[in-house]
């Protein structure tokens, strides 16, 4: 019998000891721009760097990549954790390692049974390269303290694989409707290859659920891989989500200095690395944005910068002044940004210091707010309105 994730009590907690401190507050310190900590924080318990963190769909179960290429799942309700087998070999080591995770909330369930996941990875390739992949499979979790996932094939493929371990993005994400697979791929730190639309780096792609090149891209005349894109002209994308009205944001880092928030369009060229609020990190100067370029131009951008990794658009009532909101995990400045939409423009709000790289972002079933630390022993968080 698959088990309902409404009754885990039996769930097997040893691999990360969380029971002492699943209901333990954290000593992280949190404070605003005004001193003020709108939130407690928990700690709910420690994981091998951290990359994507996801809630199944109709659960309070949060899946947590490890991007050296494991995967667990922790029982919200309980604290009680399970691993994943069944996981592809991943080409770890810079940023690359296992990435992303995505279901589709159409099979939305209580229970935790046969569901469709996505996952996003780096894969290495002929040679000394290595480029992102996404791939498909079937999630199945018969056993309390274990899933699988069957049947994983690559759907996806940054094309061309290129050498460095840089600038894989490979954040997914699924359209409000359920019909379309956005993913983000950066331009793994080859610049150039952001404004070539023969190849697929530096661009979102949006696919059909399948993988293939969706009807009605901007250039699905062209064929091959230039019929996946959807904007191009981006650098390091780390975050994808949708606002209220059902609009594609992303966040990226610039290089020194220009970090984005842009609202994605169909067909946008988004500049880089011919524009950018930043500069080279040696220093050479790169044209600022500007109104007369033809460039899209980010909705808020950040000098110093944030160094994003990852965003949400907060929609639930516990935290209610902040619905609508996007909120930004940051790396560099340690840091949970609040960032206000107005239509297309946008403007940080204030943030929350933690003394922690913050790599992922996700909100609970109940509205709280789930963070991932980066690196070694990353600590998942809880945020809970006071």
């Amino acid at each position: 019998m698959i088990p309902s994730f409404r009754l885990m009590s039996a769930l097997s907690f040893s691999a990360l000891a969380l029971a002492s401190c699943a209901n333990a507050q954290t000593g992280e310190t949190a404070a605003s721009d005004n001193g003020e900590m709108p939130f407690t924080v928990e700690e709910m318990g420690s994981f091998d760097e951290p990359w994507a963190i996801e809630f199944a769909p109709g659960t309070p179960v949060l899946f947590v990549t490890e991007k050296s290429g494991s995967m667990k799942f922790l029982d919200t309700t309980t604290g009680k954790t399970g691993t994943v087998s069944g996981l592809p070999h991943v080409a770890y080591g810079g940023q690359g390692g296992l990435g992303d995770i995505a279901f589709l909330a159409s099979e939305a369930s209580d229970v935790l049974d046969r569901r469709t996941i996505y996952l996003s990875w780096a894969k290495a390739g002929d040679g000394d390269t290595r480029g992102a992949v996404v791939g498909k499979g079937t999630l199945v979790c018969g056993e309390p303290e274990s899933c699988s996932i069957e049947g994983l094939a690559v759907i996806w493929r940054q094309s061309p694989k290129v050498t460095g371990r840089g600038h894989y993005s490979h954040r997914i994400s699924i359209s409000p409707d359920g019909h379309y697979l956005y993913i983000a791929s950066g331009e793994r730190q080859k610049m150039q290859p952001a404004q070539d639309t023969t190849n697929n780096l530096g661009s979102i792609v949006r696919l059909n659920l399948d993988g293939t090149p969706a009807a009605g891209n901007p250039m699905a005349d062209k064929g091959g891989v230039t019929a996946e894109i959807w904007s191009y002209g981006h650098r390091n994308i780390l975050g994808l989500d949708w606002d209220a009205s059902g609009r594609l944001w992303d966040v990226e880092h610039g290089p020194a200095g220009g970090d984005e928030l842009n609202l994605v369009k169909a067909g946008a060229n988004y500049g880089w690395p011919l524009r950018s609020n930043g500069e080279h990190y040696n220093g050479d100067p790169i044209p600022d944005h500007a109104a007369d370029d033809g460039f899209a131009k980010p909705a808020v951008s950040w000098t110093p910068v944030i160094a994003p990794g990852d965003m949400i658009f907060y929609s639930a009532d516990m935290f209610g002044a902040w619905k609508g909101e996007a909120l930004i995990t940051g790396l560099g400045s340690q840091a949970l940004v609040r960032v206000a939409i107005d239509g297309e423009t946008a403007r940080e709000v204030t943030r929350y210091e933690f003394d922690a790289r913050l790599r992922s972002v996700e909100q609970g079933p109940d509205g709280a707010i789930w963070i991932a630390q980066d690196g070694k022993d990353g600590q998942v968080l809880k945020l809970t309105a006071k």
